[in-house]
Formats: structure tokens, C-alpha cells, sequence
């Protein structure tokens, strides 16, 4: 069975942020050259206790920063392969799952390739455009329970994915843009 067969939303189910059942403290965002963010984060268990904490502490440091619609364990200094995403709201977003957390998510089909416009917490002060797929399968597990997770998605919310599984590759956007000429000086402070 496709992921289309079977629906956007596969894995996610009643998942919440209270299901992980930790208060969420929020972390300093690490910002470039730092070390952690040019590095390979490593593979997690989603069930360890210091994963759920993680998952957790991303999901309140992004709800405390403006205009923030994904957070990676790199960008607050952790080698780790977990990520925060939350689309909700936003102008551009079509597609949207709500506030969710994949631990050692990877893309499993990329295609409808197109440039768009991307900002990083971790390069606060530059824009750069970015070529990604904007019709996205991802697979990944869910802090605390361990459940796999199969998401079909589209547009702003497949982009917000690439740009975090980039995080957890030791990518920043800034890797991705066609050259200098592609990067601008942000205009906007949020």
C-alpha cells in the first residue's frame, strides 16, 4: 500500500506534545559556525527517557520563538537526530499535521521539485533560496511511543520537513542555495 492509499496522517494518530508527559524547558538555539551544526546527528532510541525530555524542550523553545515552524536537537546543541515541526498558521502552508516530533526521520520519496525562500534560527541574519521537493514522503518514529510514522505531505510543511532532516544531516540551508547570489540579508526580524 502507497502512503497515498493510505492517508497523510499515518503513524501521527492521537499523538500529541502532552503525550510525552514531560514538561518541555526551553533551550538556547545554537547559531552558526557552531560545531554541532555541521556534523551527522546520530540515530536516537525514541523511547529513552532523555529523547522524550528533548522532544519535549524543542516543541517549547519553538513556541517561545516567533515566527519558528521547525526546530532540530542540533540547533540547540544536541547531536541528535530528533525534530520539532508546526506549520499551523502559517500564510504559505497548505498541508498541515499540527505539532509533531519524528525521531531518526528520513525521506523516503522527493518530487515536485521548486525554489523558495528559507530563513534558519541558527542564521538569523540571512535568507537564501532553496530547491526542495514540494511533494514529500517522510519516515520516522514518535518520541515515546516508538511508533513508526509515514507522512505524505505538500508545499510550505514538505519544505519545513527537508529543512529540519537537513539539520540532523549536518546541513544548513545555507548548503543548499545555488550560490552567493541566492543569499540575502534578512529584511524582516521576527
Amino acid at each position: 500500500m502507497t502512503g497515498e492509499e493510505r492517508g497523510p496522517d499515518v503513524g501521527l494518530g492521537d499523538w500529541t506534545p502532552e503525550s510525552l508527559d514531560v514538561p518541555g524547558e526551553v533551550r538556547v538555539v545554537v547559531s552558526a559556525p557552531h560545531p554541532v551544526l555541521s556534523r551527522a546527528a546520530d540515530e536516537v532510541d525514541p523511547m529513552a527517557k532523555e529523547t522524550v525530555q528533548l522532544a519535549a524542550d524543542l516543541i517549547a523553545t519553538m513556541k517561545v520563538s516567533p515566527g519558528c515552524v521547525g526546530l532540530a536537537a542540533p540547533q540547540v546543541g544536541v547531536g541528535a537526530r530528533v525534530f520539532a515541526v508546526d506549520v499551523t498558521g502559517h500564510p504559505k502552508a497548505v498541508t498541515v499535521h499540527g505539532v509533531f516530533v519524528l525521531c531518526n526521520a528520513r525521506v523516503v520519496e522527493a518530487t515536485r521539485w521548486k525554489p523558495g525562500r528559507e530563513g534558519c534560527m541558527s542564521v538569523p541574519d540571512l535568507t537564501g533560496d532553496v530547491k526542495r521537493a514540494s511533494r514529500l514522503v517522510v519516515e520516522g518514529d514518535l518520541p515515546g511511543s516508538g511508533e513508526p510514522v509515514r507522512l505524505v505531505t505538500d508545499g510550505f510543511e514538505a519544505r519545513a520537513l527537508q529543512h529540519e532532516i537537513d539539520h540532523c544531516a549536518g546541513l544548513l540551508f545555507l548548503d543548499r542555495v545555488a550560490g552567493a547570489h541566492a543569499v540575502y540579508q534578512r529584511k524582516v526580524y521576527l
